[in-house]
């Protein structure tokens, strides 16, 4: 994972996730757990993209 991968990861979770996945169910997921609470968006952001 690369810096720019780990930035994104903990400042826009959903948008580190469209990029490395692009538009579907990764996003979407990561998407709505951002919504719900920042933490749980950031933790299936570095799960994803680990």
């Amino acid at each position: 994972m690369s810096l720019l991968t780990i930035i994104l990861c903990l400042l826009l979770p959903p948008l580190a996730v469209f990029l490395k996945h692009g538009l579907g169910t990764e996003f979407l997921i990561s998407l709505l757990l951002t919504l719900i609470g920042w933490l749980p968006g950031v933790i299936y952001a570095f799960y994803v993209n680990s």
